[in-house]
């Protein structure tokens, strides 16, 4: 006869069922209010495929949304560029380069910028950095105004699509720099020995053996930090100058809007249809998030499972 299980593991036992309990509820409630959101923003959007040009500014919904859209993306684009090569090599110092002791104030200082609200980045991109990056301006227009990207006229006040790119930069590079660096931090220590042994340098082992290993989450990090990017408001809201056109000049006070800052800045003034305008606009930001973060998880996902085999 098999001895009667003990006490403490028919405990754990129950412990883990009620866990399992607990995150099952846990998940399923984040899935209805994801899912009550959706519904919500599809319902109240609905009535803007109808409303006419003179409460759209515009002849359609596609015409409103798309420079908003276009804006969203643009900043969000330039915001990654910068901000994913210096968060990579930002956990790259903390996990491989920089002592133990100098590593971990480095890597808390990295996460409280997680911490600071949106509205002081605004503010600091405002009064700080906008106007000092005002000669930067007139020097790429002046070096570099056959560009499309730099033809000018430089903005005097610094509030251009650029400077709410860079405020979105430093935003999103905590996020970035917190999962890669956990991801470096997971290589195999006897993979990186090895390469060390066979008399790799530092930076070759890195090359050998911790980026093909995270390749994966990298990536997955990434676009976890465009979403971050993209759906931020208040910051982009008090730093862009915003006059809703479709324009690829970072540098002039003509700037492209964003459909986040478009809906803080009219949504308080508007009425009627134009709030279902407004939502509409929330939808398709909705949707662009909830795309661009899926597919940062599936990507993170998929490389756990290629690691586990």
């Amino acid at each position: 006869m098999s001895a009667p299980p003990a006490g403490g593991a028919v405990a754990r036992r129950r412990g883990d069922v009620v866990f399992r309990g607990i995150a099952r509820a846990a998940a399923t409630l984040i899935v209805l209010t994801l899912a009550g959101v959706a519904i919500f923003l599809t319902l109240e959007g609905m009535p803007a495929l109808t409303a006419s040009a003179a409460q759209l500014g515009q002849d359609n919904i596609v015409l409103y949304v798309w420079p908003l859209l276009f804006g969203t993306i643009l900043a969000a684009v330039i915001a990654l560029i910068v901000a994913a090569p210096l968060s990579i090599g930002l956990a790259l110092v903390i996990s491989h380069y920089a002592p133990r002791r100098a590593a971990r104030p480095i890597g808390y200082a990295i996460d409280l910028l997680a911490a600071v609200p949106s509205v002081v980045y605004g503010l600091w991109g405002i009064q700080f950095f906008g106007p000092r990056l005002v000669p930067a301006y007139e020097w790429l227009e002046e070096h570099l105004g056959f560009l499309p990207f730099f033809e000018g006229p430089a903005s005097s006040t610094g509030r251009t699509i650029l400077t709410a790119s860079l405020v979105l930069a430093i935003m999103a590079l905590p996020i970035i720099t917190a999962i890669c660096r956990e991801i470096f931090a997971q290589t195999p220590r006897l993979e990186q020995e090895a390469a060390l042994a066979l008399g790799a340098t530092r930076w070759e082992m890195i090359r050998m053996t911790v980026f093909p290993y995270s390749r994966s989450g990298i990536v997955s990090a990434t676009m976890l930090g465009l979403g971050r990017a993209l759906g931020e408001t208040m910051a982009v809201a008090m730093v862009l100058s915003a006059t809703g056109v479709v324009s690829f000049n970072l540098i002039s006070s003509v700037n492209p809007s964003t459909i986040a800052a478009n809906v803080a800045l009219k949504f308080p003034e508007a009425s009627g249809v134009q709030v279902n305008i407004l939502i509409f606009s929330g939808l398709v930001l909705f949707l662009v998030t909830f795309l661009v973060n899926f597919v940062g998880r599936w990507i993170g996902a998929r490389g756990h499972v290629k690691g586990a085999r």
